[in-house]
């Protein structure tokens, strides 16, 4: 059955097509008002002021401390019926943080998961990261930074519902216990969260609350089924693209064909004249440059207005770009000195034995996640409310404030679900969101009183720049005849993803440590780094498991090299540098080589295997690969994971996580995986010359986790960086030529 959709988004002729397909509609309650009827026939907390005011001002000095990312009136309903609503504190864009972070409340709060259900939050104090102390969803920290939170939360929600039983039973509250969303009293006696919920939420908040022990748990560390499983696969999950609300207008934005360049003319007769185009604005965008919007009752027409548009810019004032250009600018700066992020001795290289040279090219990347970048924007009076899928829904609220000349408290962003990002949607310019209001606000001086949705095509995407950062490696290594290195002279050329933002205070000495994480851990080597940053007219910004992107895969390879040349098998001398001081790295590799077969089962003619194990976001995975070169390009078979994440809270989205993160992997290997310029201007627009792994493609992935009850960490990004190293040195073992470039080039 065709969706419900809104055909003035497309090309008429489809329209058409569709019209004559579309079946009757079906009457059924919008989800959102589903959620409210189900909150009004119980107790939605926080959603009644003296609730949350018994809460926040107790006259118990204990209950006063809480924050409000500790209160669970923020974090929770509970409906007549038992069932429970999880909102969640983070961005949910595929990572599974919809349904992680309700397991680890309804866990502690003895929920009945089948009742158990998850919501979106905003830019309420209440949803800062309790670690950072700020809106972010980033570095793999959903589930690392709230587990603890989560599962206090839920303690105390369920030691109120204890407290409000023994209140109405007239009993001492330690002869009660929960189960399944259930408290049970001395006799048999029942009562369902649902019907205790008011009183319960009545009462003060307990500061402090006994956690229960890992051996209890019921619901963390059991393979779950997603929460947004269903609807995402049914065509039913609602994203940002898809927010409507009643009389909103749609705008698209002509861009200047080089960063920063401005306007010399605008020509927008033809413009205005297309069907169903409201206005056509002239709207600063990001990095000083100028754009113009076109506003329309849908996409399409205003995309048709945008293409009818004829404009002039002037680009004699900022720098044009060329990538051929900068890879030369790239090696000569590598041959001059530079801040040092690390100092060794190098005198050893002039005698070393053994010596290894190597020079290493990683390409601008787009994050191309499939749902592109939106911003819908209502202003009402002096107040403006936001829907967008934002990794920072603090830092945007306070852009879309200073855009909007409102204090914060007077704009509300409602983070919505988006279709992926990978980093895109957590920018310290808050690009996308600056430019939404700053369309909306054009609209509304030329007398539109309506919302307004700023929607990026998938050109706009590609084209639209703030990618992963090009960068030069080189390496000059000294070992001896048993792979013992005696000095390593690295040099690292690319531009800094956090100078000029608000994470700039992490760049010391001229150093950004997000360019070199990933660099020498967890070998003891006696290496030398020096770093430089040229700063270039190319935005540029972190990229799903951000350095390693690149540090993993020099390691990686380079350790393979000498493990090469010194005859010893790679799987064994990464285990005798891991020593007895990385017990992670060796559990995770060798549970990776225990399930792939490697070194015992026969590959078939013409394959070899790769290995690559890599520490990112306090995570470590190692892959064990099979591929082979057919008809001169390198094939991926087969890829096994061996994960160390500590305790896994919902093994089933771990492995998801882990089989998106090689796939993604995988695409950097794949030729046309490059963003490049030429006078300034970048060359690719769409998936036809930007390249991503199709379904054939992808390999058989298995992944497998090392048991653990230590606290979880990161596990959105670190099953991404060993994937290609791996397949590199499967590949140099079948040709005998090391691969030194991404993507991979076997000419």
């Amino acid at each position: 059955m065709l969706p419900d959709l809104d055909y003035g988004e497309m090309p008429r002729a489809l329209q058409q097509i569709l019209e004559r397909e579309r079946p009757e509609p079906i009457a059924t309650l919008p989800r959102r008002s589903f959620l409210k009827l189900a909150g009004a026939g119980g107790l939605a907390l926080g959603a009644f002021p003296h609730l949350a005011m018994a809460q926040g001002t107790s006259a118990d000095p204990a209950t006063s401390a809480l924050k409000p990312t500790e209160q669970p009136s923020a974090f929770m309903q509970i409906a007549s019926s038992g069932e429970v609503t999880v909102t969640i504190n983070r961005l949910e864009f595929g990572q599974g943080v919809q349904t992680a972070l309700p397991m680890i409340l309804a866990e502690e709060l003895d929920a009945d998961w089948a009742l158990v259900r998850s919501r979106n939050g905003s830019s309420s104090a209440a949803y800062l990261d309790p670690r950072f102390n700020m809106h972010i969803t980033g570095g793999s920290n959903s589930v690392k930074n709230s587990f603890t939170q989560y599962r206090e939360l839920g303690a105390r929600a369920r030691a109120m519902l204890l407290s409000a039983a023994a209140t109405r039973w007239n009993v001492d509250v330690a002869v009660l216990r929960t189960q399944a969303g259930t408290v049970m009293g001395p006799g048999g006696r029942k009562l369902g969260y649902g019907e205790l919920a008011e009183a319960a939420m009545a009462l003060p908040v307990p500061e402090k609350v006994t956690l229960k022990n890992p051996k209890d748990f019921r619901i963390i560390g059991k393979p779950t089924t997603r929460l947004d499983a269903r609807a995402k696969s049914s065509g039913r999950q609602d994203f940002g693209i898809d927010v409507r609300l009643p009389g909103q207008l749609t705008a698209v934005v002509a861009r200047p064909p080089v960063f920063g360049a401005r306007l010399k003319s605008v020509d927008d007769s033809a413009a205005r004249a297309v069907k169903g185009v409201k206005a056509v604005l002239r709207v600063p965008l990001d990095r000083g440059a100028e754009g113009v919007a076109v506003v329309a009752d849908g996409y399409w027409p205003a995309k048709l207005g945008r293409d009818a548009l004829k404009l002039q810019w002037d680009t004699a004032a900022v720098e044009k770009v060329d990538s051929e250009k900068q890879l030369v600018q790239y090696r000569e700066l590598a041959t001059k000195p530079g801040p040092r992020h690390f100092e060794a001795d190098m005198a050893p290289l002039a005698t070393a034995p053994k010596q290894l040279e190597a020079e290493f090219v990683f390409p601008y990347l787009a994050h191309a996640p499939m749902e592109p970048l939106n911003c819908t924007v209502k202003l009402t009076g002096d107040r403006a409310e936001l829907w967008v899928g934002t990794q920072f829904p603090g830092a945007d609220n306070a852009a879309a404030a200073r855009v909007l000349g409102l204090k914060p408290e007077q704009v509300q962003v409602n983070v919505q679900t988006a279709g992926g990002g990978f980093g895109r949607r957590g920018v310290g310019s808050s690009d996308f969101v600056v430019l939404g209001c700053e369309v909306a606000k054009a609209a509304r001086t030329a007398g539109l009183n309506a919302p307004v949705r700023t929607l990026w095509s998938r050109e706009d995407d590609i084209k639209g720049g703030y990618y992963r950062p090009m960068h030069l490696h080189r390496a000059r290594i000294g070992f001896d005849e048993r792979g013992q290195v005696l000095a390593w002279d690295h040099v690292i050329v690319g531009q800094s993803i956090v100078t000029g933002t608000m994470f700039g205070g992490r760049v010391k000495n001229g150093i950004d440590p997000t360019a070199s994480e990933g660099m020498r851990n967890p070998y003891p080597l006696p290496m030398r780094l020096t770093m430089h940053h040229p700063a270039l007219n190319v935005p540029v910004l972190w990229w799903r498991s951000v350095g390693s992107t690149h540090t993993a895969f020099v390691m990686e390879t380079l350790i393979d090299e000498i493990a090469s040349a010194t005859k010893q098998d790679p799987v064994t001398y990464r285990m005798q540098l891991f020593g007895d001081k990385n017990p992670r790295h060796r559990a995770a590799l060798q549970l990776a080589v225990d399930k792939s077969g490697y070194g015992k089962t026969p590959l078939p003619a013409g394959r070899a295997w790769g290995v690559a194990v890599h520490e990112c976001f306090s995570s470590v995975v190692a892959y064990v690969v099979e591929a082979s070169v057919q008809d001169g390009k390198p094939v991926l078979h087969r890829a096994t994971a061996g994960v160390h994440c500590n305790l896994a809270v919902n093994p089933r989205s771990i492995e998801a996580q882990v089989q998106g993160a090689a796939l993604m992997g995988l695409s950097m290997c794949l030729p046309g995986a490059a963003i490049t310029l030429k006078d300034g201007e970048v060359q690719q627009s769409n998936f036809g010359d930007f390249a991503v792994p199709r379904i054939t493609d992808m390999p058989e992935i298995a992944v497998h986790i090392v048991p653990s009850a230590e606290p979880p960490t990161g596990m959105g990004e670190p099953g991404l960086p060993p994937l290609a190293p791996a397949f590199a040195n499967a590949i140099a073992r079948l040709t005998g030529k090391p691969l030194r470039q991404l993507p991979f080039n076997l000419a």
